[in-house]
């Protein structure tokens, strides 16, 4: 989140999930602490930027001045891999309460017992998450009806483009289907001998944010069947994707042109991301990036806009994928009440998540903050805000292996696009079954 949650690092991090399968809390309430009597608590996240770890800092100063009795002991910049080892071995300095990044990672983290069910906290508070949180920010925190994790803020997917190459290309506004964004990244494109001047769109897996997960979405995919199989062979969905992708890399260039230029890339999260430099001129990317367009000083007026819908899906334009950072809390904490009182506040609290939306330029995660009059909204930003809201916007569900099964797809994606694998449908099949045997495995 807030340019720190790329899909690729955070699949990076499931691979150390699979230490959490042998941690030994219980994932049963059984809370006995006060939350009124005089205590300190851990909490453990990830963010490192000074205006994020201030953000937090003030968000925990409301909490401590609304419960004065309870302490907050903050650690800041903890990977997934230290939360994982200090939730398998408890004691005081362990955290009480935790923030991942890695919305990937609630399957392993409910199914671990690694963070407690959270449902009879909330029971206990009188909130019902239906009506407290969008539905697909339901779907990323729980995990076969545990709920063991909680939304905290909400990272929303869209198109970016650059409004003056769009006016010097005759291009009057976003392309709302594939067929015509299709169209307009071919018009946005400037060859320069063996490589380009402008490319209109990066459509390649290893570009930024160009994830099978990210592009899917707009077509609405259905990852498992009801028995909880893989279904990517057999939901067109993902055909349909895979080919459209495949077509545009074609129409673009060739994959070895495009990796080539691609190579020449500044940083994701640098002032010389190829957004920022006119060397791309739409991004598939999520909310933070505005922000950081802005402050890396880019030369032309930005543009946002939900990603392009399938042609048979023009009515559904507006949706687009949702991830976020999430919280709970650890089953080998002694102190659960009191942790429950912050990640409640944290994450239901309006006031709260609106100031920290705010403050660190990510979409609210909760369906009152969205609609908060309070909520500092640039033009450019309200786009994301509208696609948090859209029915049809839409998440990869969490299961039993992490993230896992979205790097074998993701794998997939790789060999296919650059045409090592070239039967699409024999491909997803192989995939397909790769993935079912690593769940099975997991559980």
């Amino acid at each position: 989140m807030s340019g720190r949650r790329t899909t690729a690092a955070a699949l990076a991090a499931t691979a150390a999930l699979s230490l959490v399968t042998a941690c030994t809390g219980s994932s049963g309430t059984g809370a006995t602490d006060d939350p009124n009597a005089e205590t300190t608590i851990n909490f453990w996240h990830g963010w490192s930027a000074p205006s994020e770890v201030k953000a937090i800092e003030e968000n925990v100063a409301r909490f401590e001045k609304a419960h004065p009795n309870i302490k907050v002991k903050v650690t800041s910049n903890v990977t997934d891999d230290k939360i994982n080892q200090a939730l398998r071995a408890g004691g005081d300095n362990a955290p009480d309460a935790i923030s991942s990044f890695t919305t990937d990672s609630v399957g392993k983290f409910c199914t671990s017992g690694a963070l407690v069910d959270l449902k009879p906290f909330l029971a206990k508070s009188k909130i019902d998450p239906a009506k407290v949180f969008p539905e697909a920010l339901q779907e990323y925190t729980q995990f076969e009806g545990n709920q063991c994790t909680l939304p905290l803020l909400n990272d929303a997917y869209g198109l970016y483009y650059n409004k003056d190459a769009y006016q010097k290309a005759g291009i009057k506004s976003p392309p709302k289907t594939w067929s015509e964004f299709e169209q307009v990244a071919v018009k946005l494109t400037k060859t320069k001998g063996d490589s380009y001047e402008q490319l209109g769109f990066m459509p390649t897996f290893h570009g930024y944010e160009t994830t099978p997960g990210h592009y899917v979405a707009q077509w609405s995919p259905e990852y498992f069947d009801k028995n909880g199989k893989s279904n990517i062979a057999k939901d067109p969905a993902f055909a349909k994707m895979f080919t459209f992708q495949k077509g545009l890399i074609d129409k673009l260039g060739g994959f070895t042109k495009l990796e080539k230029y691609r190579n020449t890339f500044g940083d994701e999260w640098g002032a010389k991301h190829p957004f920022h430099t006119g060397q791309v001129a739409m991004q598939l990317d999520g909310e933070w990036r505005l922000g950081m367009a802005k402050d890396a000083g880019a030369k032309f007026d930005i543009g946002t806009a939900p990603l392009p819908v399938p042609d048979d899906q023009a009515a559904d334009y507006g949706k687009g994928y949702l991830s976020g950072t999430i919280m709970g809390i650890a089953s080998t904490s002694r102190k659960q009440n009191a942790a429950w009182e912050l990640v409640k506040y944290m994450t239901t609290d309006t006031a709260a998540v609106v100031a920290f939306s705010n403050s660190i330029h990510n979409v609210p995660s909760t369906l009152e903050a969205l609609k908060s009059p309070k909520l500092e909204i640039e033009p450019e930003f309200k786009t994301f805000i509208e696609i948090a809201q859209h029915p049809k916007s839409n998440t990869s569900p969490a299961q039993a292996d992490g993230g896992a099964y979205q790097v074998t797809l993701q794998d997939f994606g790789y060999a296919y696009e650059s045409g090592k694998q070239k039967d699409l449908k024999a491909g997803l099949e192989t995939t397909a079954g790769q993935i079912d045997t690593d769940i099975a495995k997991a559980k």
